[in-house]
């Protein structure tokens, strides 16, 4: 492994992060020196050179499963046209899922087991032993419930675990199967799959088409949106020193999406009065889960535009020719892009993975720079980043408002389970709230699946990164804007 590696592998979790890192340096390094046609079939055998793979059984398939990450950090397609992609031939070291029978079956003769099986699936050896006909199994539990020993247990993937919206099959040969409709592109199973057999697909090198461009004909400016999340990434590095590497990358200005969160807290909060009961939309992929498990409810969504798409609305007003590439930590962003109502603003997502991977590929050493200064939005904006923020902002926008005889009783959300439960309620019409945050991902936008690392330690330097805005105010942070 060369020894620029060494001091990389440290900045990500896993070392599959590092492996699809790896494979987005490579594409876009060759991208930046237009060379990347020509050796789009050299990149696998690029990063395993050698006769021998440490991951799988060969290095022929090894290469083979990289030059699906390579298609995938192209932004191609290579199953289905979801924003998350499953690379087939890598994901076959799962064992099958669904209930089995473990060494602790003894073999006893009470049978309770095949007593309480409805499909006759269960049958015993010679040994007495019991055995389960998958044919048969229908996957409702009973056995394991009866079992005096424990002995039949549920496997589950570490994907269909990490699904909490249960999008995620298994195919007629073995492999996850992306269920489209039912898929919030929150990247969970991302993160999670210990083979890296799941990806998000990469828009990596539409931002160095438009950075290019604008270096070349000067005709439009490339901003980037940062998300307020960005304080707990980077940690080997000043934030000041990563703002100057975004510039050093190409882009003309770096803009807080925490500012359009200032302004989703005014709006939203305003709304909030006029109709009673919303749900946030600041999560595209809390969103995406109540238009699709919860299709009564969508009524209730706020109309309001997601900080992304309203800091990148105002960047467009006031500089028509810009460009705009949010960068942070949700691949379900990408998928937002997609949207009607996002794309006349949003060209282009990035997530700190794949930022990670444009300063190396341009080898912009970070920590060697200056710091720049990042200072647009409030400390209500900038909490936006972690669950609870967002219910917080309302809070301070109702009284900066003079809203605030309204009896807000609002319910923040911490992962899709949680938001699953308040769902139920307000359907049910038992939840004591009428405002309810929704965040997908575990700790909020912090969890999100981009993230170099991930965990709730990134709270606490949300929150720091918040109180050291200049602007202590909503009000005072969105003044600039008019």
């Amino acid at each position: 492994m060369e020894q620029f590696d060494k001091k990389v592998i440290r900045k990500f979790d896993t070392k599959v992060q590092y492996l699809k890192y790896k494979v987005l340096r490579e594409v876009a390094r060759h991208a930046w020196n237009d060379t990347l046609l020509e050796n789009v079939m050299n990149i696998p055998q690029a990063i395993v050179p050698g006769k021998e793979s440490t991951m799988r059984c060969c290095v022929y398939k090894e290469r083979a499963i990289l030059g699906e990450r390579v298609k995938v950090a192209m932004g191609q397609d290579v199953s289905g046209h979801n924003i998350i992609q499953v690379i087939d031939i890598a994901c076959d070291e799962c064992p099958a899922a669904g209930y089995s029978v473990t060494d602790s079956c003894r073999g006893c003769l009470a049978h309770r087991c095949e007593d309480v099986c409805p499909r006759g699936a269960i049958s015993f050896d010679h040994n007495h032993v019991a055995h389960i006909d998958k044919s048969k199994c229908i996957e409702c539990g009973k056995c394991a419930e009866v079992c005096p020993y424990s002995a039949i247990v549920n496997r589950k993937r570490p994907c269909q675990i990490a699904c909490k919206v249960k999008a995620i099959d298994i195919n007629t040969d073995g492999a996850a199967a992306i269920n489209d409709e039912k898929c919030t592109s929150c990247g969970a199973c991302v993160y999670r799959c210990p083979f890296g057999a799941i990806a998000d697909k990469s828009y990596i090198l539409d931002v160095i088409d438009l950075i290019k461009g604008s270096e070349n004909n000067k005709n439009y400016k490339v901003y980037a949106v940062v998300a307020p999340s960005i304080s707990g990434q980077f940690s080997y590095a000043k934030l000041g020193q990563v703002i100057k590497g975004l510039k050093e990358l190409g882009f003309h200005t770096v803009v807080e999406a925490a500012l359009g969160a200032d302004l989703v807290a005014m709006s939203e909060a305003k709304e909030l009065t006029e109709k009673g009961f919303l749900t946030s939309s600041c999560c595209p992929a809390f969103v995406s889960y109540i238009n699709s498990e919860f299709p009564d409810l969508a009524e209730h969504i706020s109309h309001n535009l997601s900080p992304m798409v309203e800091i990148s609305k105002y960047i467009k007003k006031t500089d028509p020719t810009a460009k705009a590439v949010f960068i942070g930590p949700c691949t379900a962003k990408k998928a937002e892009a997609q949207l009607e109502k996002a794309k006349p603003y949003v060209d282009a997502v990035l997530t700190f993975e794949e930022l990670q991977a444009l300063f190396d590929s341009r080898k912009i050493e970070i920590t060697s720079l200056d710091e720049d200064v990042l200072d647009n939005a409030s400390y209500y904006g900038r909490i936006f980043a972690r669950s609870g923020g967002l219910s917080d902002a309302v809070v301070q926008a109702l009284k900066e408002q003079g809203l605030e005889d309204f009896p807000l009783k609002a319910v923040a959300c911490n992962g899709i389970e949680e938001c699953r439960i308040a769902l139920l309620k307000k359907r049910k019409g038992v939840l004591d709230a009428n405002f309810i945050e929704g965040m997908a991902c575990l700790g909020g936008c912090i969890g999100g699946a981009g993230s170099l690392t991930h965990g709730p330690k990134n709270k606490a330097g949300v929150d720091k990164y918040g109180k050291e805005a200049f602007e202590k105010s909503i009000s005072d942070a969105i003044s600039v804007l008019k």
